[in-house]
């Protein structure tokens, strides 16, 4: 929160705090039978951790490759005018983030969509509140498919809602995503270009956005299909953008694929090792399971929307485990207002989702404070999806 007053980089502030809290942990343990299941339960959080930078890493890395080589740019091209207002700008971005994240996975969207807002010559607040609305936008698109958000996979494996059901949810997302970028628009005039990059692609270049897309595709169908953790087939995918790139001999421009690895921003790897960490030790120490206590003190369209709420200082992954632990008798509608809830809630703060941790480390702008400049229309937005996310379901 401090970083522009203290200059000191949040994921050396993060690592630092979440490193401390486990070593409290283990100096204040009562017995070494109690050491040892710290250490049991350090090592799953961080081999949850691990599964994630891996998941990471080959995605940054796809990205790198493709945004260096001006591919990214380029589709930006295709897709969106040359010249457009705006406003309308904000709308096509807000869409274009809500579908892409609704088949494939937040981080994927997440980077794709900040590329395309980078090819654009905007203003330092224009360029703000297009990365806001699209950490609000990714985590409202993933909440309508298993595929989207690892919360909307976990409550449908527990037999809650169905693949129909989840559809259901496009139409809250939709309304208000548009609603947040009808909200930004106000005082936005004017119109805006995109950088034209006149390149020209190798057979390399477009062999390795074949296979970037082919596998986003194949980590849809393998986990849906087969249940093959998303990280496994990324990583497969990466293995063959590494062997295609051996191709070529040449060693003009990085033709070298492996070293785009090393393009890498690990500040944003690093951050999320230390939030991670912090809250596996508030796991550790059974706080999410005082937030599922107090979640069942509560009317369940209250406690739904809470859990949202907290879910932008908690990580959503375990909160929504400790809740559905608690096993809360919930109608079909309020189980979609928790999924929704849960999915979304973390946009309310820049820290609160894996969408917002990557807009902060690409976008130079965005902090915290700057961040939470927007927090009431992300609120109002939020709120406005989630009643009409327990709503929508009782008049179908």
């Amino acid at each position: 929160m401090f970083e522009e007053v203290i200059h000191i980089n949040k994921a050396k502030t993060t690592l630092f705090f979440g490193c401390l809290s486990w070593v409290l942990l283990f100096f204040f343990a009562d017995s070494a039978q109690e050491r040892e299941n710290i250490s049991h339960f350090l090592n799953e959080n961080l081999l949850e951790i691990a599964t994630l930078w891996l998941f990471l890493m080959s995605t940054m890395t796809f990205v790198a490759y493709l945004n260096a080589k001006g591919l990214i740019q380029t589709f930006v091209q295709k897709l969106f005018p040359q010249e457009l207002s705006k406003r309308l700008l904000l709308i096509l971005v807000a869409l274009f983030a809500l579908v892409l994240s609704a088949i494939c996975d937040n981080v994927t969207a997440t980077l794709v969509t900040i590329g395309l807002i980078q090819s654009f010559d905007l203003e330092k607040q224009d360029r703000l509140k297009m990365a806001a609305l699209t950490v609000f936008a990714v985590n409202s698109g993933g909440v309508a498919l298993i595929t989207g958000d690892v919360t909307t996979l976990m409550i449908f494996l527990a037999g809650h809602v169905d693949m129909g059901q989840l559809l259901i949810l496009l139409i809250p997302s939709a309304v208000s995503v548009v609603a947040l970028a009808i909200l930004f628009s106000f005082g936005m005039h004017g119109r805006v270009t995109t950088e034209v990059v006149q390149r020209t692609f190798t057979s390399v270049d477009i062999a390795i956005a074949i296979v970037f897309f082919a596998t986003i595709i194949c980590t849809m169908l393998f986990n849906i299909f087969f249940s093959i953790p998303p990280v496994l087939t990324f990583l497969m995918g990466l293995s063959i953008m590494f062997l295609i790139g051996r191709t070529v001999s040449t060693d003009a421009e990085q033709t070298q694929v492996l070293e785009y690895i090393r393009q890498i921003e690990y500040d944003t790897l690093l951050f999320f090792l230390g939030i991670l960490m912090l809250v596996g030790m508030l796991q550790e120490i059974q706080v999410l399971e005082q937030v599922a206590r107090w979640y069942s003190e509560l009317a369940p369209i209250y406690s739904n929307y809470i859990a949202g709420v907290v879910s932008a200082l908690l990580d959503n992954v375990p909160l929504t485990a400790a809740l559905l632990k608690a096993s809360p008798e919930l109608t079909t509608s309020q189980w979609l207002g928790l999924t929704y809830s849960v999915g979304v809630g973390g946009s309310l703060l820049i820290i609160g989702s894996a969408a917002g941790i990557i807009t902060m480390s690409k976008v130079k702008e965005m902090t915290f404070g700057a961040y939470m400049r927007y927090f009431p229309a992300l609120l109002i937005c939020y709120t406005i999806g989630y009643l009409l996310s327990i709503s929508i379901p009782t008049l179908l």
